[in-house]
């Protein structure tokens, strides 16, 4: 009889059985514990049949090993993935932020400026060199006034004192022929 069982354990592999692979360890364990024989309280379980089931039980750890280090490096090469990725995103990222600063801002003599503060100091600049140039083009106004007030002033002395300066002549050369009269007369007087 122990021949027949076996020979019926090594003719499995040639019938269509399924695989050794294919069936769990738990199958295994409970089709092994199915086929042993009982002999009071204890099974009894063929030496090949424990055999059969440790190289199972082996090749399905070795297995599990095998696929949780393939795991492990398909893992590891996905984090390289990730972290290359994490890596590209954080350039775009900074990309983005300095594109979006740089159409924010503007850079005068190497000092960045928001754009909206720039032209705040533009319209500022520009409005105190257009209050600036208002503000000499009036007092240039005012002294070109000021300056024809003073033409005309001494222009007005100066007629004045053409007037005062003939009005003199001719009272000197009045008061000589009165003078020069006088002493005629005088003259004529000793004479006589």
């Amino acid at each position: 009889m122990l021949v027949f069982i076996v020979g019926a354990l090594y003719a499995q592999p040639d019938q269509k059985a399924p695989d050794d692979n294919e069936l769990s360890l738990k199958a295994r364990y409970k089709e092994m514990k199915s086929s042993s024989q009982t002999f009071k309280d204890y099974k009894v379980i063929k030496e090949v049949v424990l055999d059969k089931f440790w190289q199972i039980a082996t090749d399905s750890v070795a297995k599990k090993r095998q696929e949780l280090a393939e795991a492990k490096n398909e893992i590891t090469f996905l984090q390289g993935e990730l972290n290359t990725a994490r890596a590209t995103m954080q350039e775009q990222h900074d990309s983005i932020k300095e594109v979006i600063f740089d159409s924010t801002h503007i850079t005068v003599m190497g000092v960045p400026f928001s754009k909206n503060i720039f032209l705040l100091l533009s319209a500022a600049v520009i409005g105190s060199l257009i209050f600036i140039v208002s503000l000499a083009f009036a007092r240039v106004k005012i002294a070109n006034g000021l300056a024809k007030e003073k033409t005309l002033i001494a222009d007005s002395i100066s007629h004045e004192f053409e007037d005062f300066k003939k009005k003199s002549m001719e009272k000197q050369t009045k008061l000589s022929r009165e003078l020069q009269s006088e002493r005629n007369r005088l003259q004529e007087y000793r004479n006589l």
